[in-house]
C-alpha cells in the first residue's frame, strides 16, 4: 500500500480519530476504556516512531541540499553526527509522555517512510541531482506535517480516555482496588 493511499497509522489510527470513538467510550465498561486507552497509546508510540524515522531522513536530505549550496567540502558521512544530533533542531514539541510500550512492527513504518519519496533512492543520496533531493524533501516535509497532525489527534484521544477513567474514579463509578487486582493479573 503506498503512502499516498494510506495516511500514517492507516485504518487503526483512522478509527481512533473518528469523533464517535471518544463518544462511545463513555458508555463502555471500565475494562474496555482501559483497553481502548492502551490501544491509543500503542498507536501514538507507532506514530512517534514513524515520525522519528521520517524526520531523520528529512534532516539528512535537507543537510545534503545545504552542503551542496554552500559548497561544503565535507562529505555527508562526515556530517552525520551533526545531522543526527539535536543540534540545530528547535526544542522538542512532544508532550513528555512516559512511554510504556514499544513500536509494534517497526519494519512496516520504515517501509511506509521509505515509500514517501516516490522511487527516489536516498541510500545513494550523493548521486542524486538537486531536483530529486528537493522533491524528496517536499514529500517528506508534507508527510511529516500530516503525521504530526494525526499524532496530536491520537494524543487528544489518549487524554480523553484518561479523563474518562479519572472521572469514573473521581465520581465513584470505579474502584481503585478492582483496578489494582486487574493490573496484577496482566
Amino acid at each position: 500500500m503506498s503512502p499516498k493511499s494510506a495516511p500514517a497509522g492507516g485504518a487503526a489510527v483512522d478509527a481512533l480519530l473518528d469523533p464517535a470513538f471518544l463518544e462511545n467510550a463513555t458508555t463502555q465498561p471500565m475494562s474496555e476504556v482501559r483497553r481502548l486507552r492502551r490501544e491509543a497509546e500503542q498507536q501514538e508510540v507507532n506514530l512517534s516512531y514513524t515520525r522519528r524515522l521520517l524526520q531523520g531522513r528529512l534532516d539528512i536530505v535537507r543537510r545534503e541540499l545545504q552542503r551542496r549550496s554552500e559548497h561544503d567540502g565535507r562529505s555527508l558521512v562526515d556530517l552525520l553526527p551533526e545531522i543526527l544530533s539535536e543540534k540545530g533542531r528547535g526544542p522538542a514539541h512532544g508532550l513528555g509522555r512516559h512511554q510504556t510500550v514499544q513500536p509494534h512492527a517497526p519494519e512496516e513504518y520504515e517501509s511506509w517512510v521509505n515509500g514517501l519519496t516516490g522511487g527516489i533512492d536516498l541510500s545513494a543520496i550523493s548521486d542524486l541531482i538537486d531536483a530529486k533531493l528537493e522533491k524528496a524533501a517536499r514529500a517528506l516535509a508534507e508527510a511529516e506535517s500530516g503525521l504530526s497532525e494525526r499524532r496530536r489527534g491520537v494524543q487528544h484521544v489518549m487524554d480523553g480516555l484518561a479523563g474518562e477513567l479519572g472521572r469514573r474514579y473521581r465520581d465513584g463509578e470505579a474502584d481503585v482496588a478492582a483496578l489494582l487486582a486487574d493490573e496484577g493479573r496482566h
